[in-house]
């Protein structure tokens, strides 16, 4: 590779963690190493720079982290850093300290931040999609996404034992502020009868349909998961109306919550982070800048973050009538 033209970057993880940021951050680290890059950890995201919480990382900073889940770098949402002034504190940090660039961990608020910030000072940055509602556009999946799936997955199977057992309807809420993908594909592997996500247009008077059907079939228990962005109403609201329009029925509601945001990467998660790791400290080395780094095709490409934020992953429609066929 021709010399780079970056000395010194910095890593950072931002928003809500993910399974398989520690993974992105020691790839980041190693990579940087491996081609003589200084490389300085920031603690806090955004809350970092402003407040100048570095710390010098090498191969050894990382040791045994891969099979860790949260951010050993910590991660907060800075509302300090959304004003000029914060910003300006942060690039005085950076200066300080003779960084070049910026590799920033996270979603869509942290892609905003580290573009704002490029365009105000000329920093290098680099995106790298660290969320488990994998709904950032450029990559076939985020970090986390499929170990959150898997732990959604894994819930679901326990709550059907139960269900099983006692002819009970289980309203199952999975996280996806407003994206559908871990709802979706956790309700098809999991034999769901039915799935509410928010690209969908749902309705009382469909699920109550399905219900029917279900009961003219044989059926003595039920599982219907519900992404946490679902249109229709809350969870809570969708269980009373079907404890309404269904008496007899003995329903439980269960939200799974942040389990899902937490626990060991799985392999996959691992290996994914690792390349956009290994791919965001490439990217800057060639130059790019206001990108993110992603998966498709299981090819390295570099998005602009503008693009990135602005498109949303769509919703297999395949996986939805597949799912409406195989339920019953």
């Amino acid at each position: 590779m021709s010399e780079s033209l970056i000395s010194k970057i910095g890593v950072l993880t931002s928003g809500g963690d993910s399974p398989g940021m520690n993974a992105a951050i020691r790839a980041v680290v190693r990579t940087a190493n491996h081609y003589n890059i200084e490389c300085y950890g920031i603690r806090e995201g955004y809350n970092g720079l402003i407040h100048d919480d570095f710390t010098r990382m090498g191969p050894r900073s990382v040791k045994n982290i891969i099979t860790e889940g949260g951010t050993i770098l910590k991660s907060a949402r800075s509302l300090e850093f959304k004003t000029t002034e914060g910003r300006k504190k942060a690039y005085e940090n950076l200066v300080k300290r003779g960084i070049d660039a910026l590799v920033c961990i996270g979603g869509d608020g942290t892609f905003r931040g580290a573009k704002i910030f490029s365009e105000e000072y000329g920093i290098r940055v680099i995106g790298i999609p660290g969320t488990i509602d994998n709904d950032i556009f450029g990559t076939d999946n985020t970090i986390g996404y499929d170990t959150a799936l898997n732990t959604a997955m894994d819930a679901i199977d326990k709550i059907r034992d139960t269900a099983t057992s006692h002819n009970r309807v289980f309203f199952v809420e999975v996280m996806g502020r407003d994206a559908g993908f871990i709802a979706l594909n956790s309700g098809i592997a999991t034999g769901a009868l039915d799935i509410l996500i928010p690209e969908k247009k749902d309705s009382i008077e469909e699920l109550f349909a399905t219900f029917e059907k279900a009961e003219k079939a044989g059926k003595s228990s039920s599982i219907v998961v519900v992404a946490e962005g679902e249109q229709l109403g809350s969870i809570y609201d969708l269980a009373k109306a079907t404890k309404n329009g269904f008496p007899d029925y003995d329903i439980r509601v269960v939200v799974l919550g942040h389990i899902q945001r937490g626990g060991s990467p799985s392999c996959a998660d691992r290996v994914l982070a690792s390349q956009l790791g290994y791919g965001a400290v490439i990217g800057l080395m060639e130059g790019q800048t206001k990108v993110m780094a992603g998966m498709q095709s299981n090819q390295l490409v570099y998005t602009p973050i503008e693009e990135a934020i602005k498109k949303h992953n769509e919703i297999d429609k395949n996986l939805l009538t597949i799912s409406e066929i195989l339920a019953i």
